[in-house]
């Protein structure tokens, strides 16, 4: 056994001592099933299991989530469509993790990511391999059809990027996502993200100088970089939502549904920043 396996095996080892050793056998059901060990998106869960270890750390220890109506996720193919901040997807990860580990069943999530994260060297190969893609229609859908779940942020770039005075001001959600449950008939969970919005504090957006760069955009918090704080998370999962209609209507019919996804995240941020004591409490 390699250097590399060792490793591997040492972390593998780590994650289920903090997820405990049956969380193994309960994902039997996420096994990669061609000869290399990936799916056909390059996700591995052998790989994911020892990759995540720091990130169920993170979980327990750093951000200290907390998580409130895990149990309306169903078993099945579902759209995890969430609000969005902190510059770095940590916001992201803790929701996987949270479905990794207190999920029942527990759930591999597939979180979709912008395009130009494909262009980053070494970090697109790792997003790939536990289980992020390129979020392209035609991505999801193949997911979709084979039951999995899928984690969303409608405000894409302008959610990470948002100032500290925009805090929990929930942008504009685009349309596709619900295009695609209109089309596979897949509910929609609404998923609120409490304390991941104070993590890395912008207080200016150096968008053009981003460009320039390569990034979309630039977001400064005081300290210059978005090394994240350790505020605590709350996680909250709505109630499945399922809406009639089909994928081609117009904007307009489909812009109604969508409002109705946003008033319920938006719903719950309320309730979370009411509930809280403080950002790091």
């Amino acid at each position: 056994m390699g250097l590399s396996d060792s490793i591997k095996q040492r972390l593998r080892r780590w994650t289920l001592s903090m997820t405990g050793d049956d969380l193994d056998e309960r994902l039997k059901g996420h096994r990669s099933q061609n000869e290399y060990g990936v799916d056909p998106f390059g996700f591995s869960l052998d790989y994911a299991l020892s990759a995540v270890g720091p990130l169920v750390w993170l979980y327990q220890h750093y951000f200290r989530c907390q998580t409130f109506g895990i149990e309306h996720v169903p078993a099945g193919r579902v759209l995890l469509v969430s609000n969005h901040g902190g510059q770095l997807p940590f916001d992201g990860m803790m929701i996987g993790v949270a479905l990794l580990t207190e999920g029942k069943p527990p759930r591999a999530i597939r979180s979709m990511v912008e395009k130009w994260v494909g262009s980053l060297p070494f970090v697109s190969t790792f997003f790939s391999r536990v289980g992020q893609i390129v979020g392209t229609p035609e991505n999801c859908r193949r997911l979709l059809h084979n039951d999995e779940a899928i984690l969303v942020f409608p405000e894409g770039i302008k959610g990470i990027s948002k100032l500290y005075a925009q805090r929990y001001q929930l942008q504009e959600f685009g349309l596709g996502f619900m295009r695609l449950a209109l089309e596979t008939k897949t509910p929609i969970v609404p998923v609120a993200v409490v304390g991941s919005e104070e993590q890395a504090p912008a207080i200016v957006n150096l968008e053009t100088v981003g460009k320039l760069l390569g990034m979309p955009a630039l977001p400064l918090t005081p300290y210059g970089v978005p090394f994240p704080l350790p505020t605590k998370y709350r996680i909250y999962f709505g109630e499945p939502l399922t809406f009639a209609g089909r994928p081609d209507d117009d904007d307009a019919e489909l812009e109604k549904k969508v409002k109705v996804v946003k008033a319920s995240i938006q719903s719950m941020l309320e309730k979370g920043l009411a509930e809280r004591t403080g950002i790091f409490s």
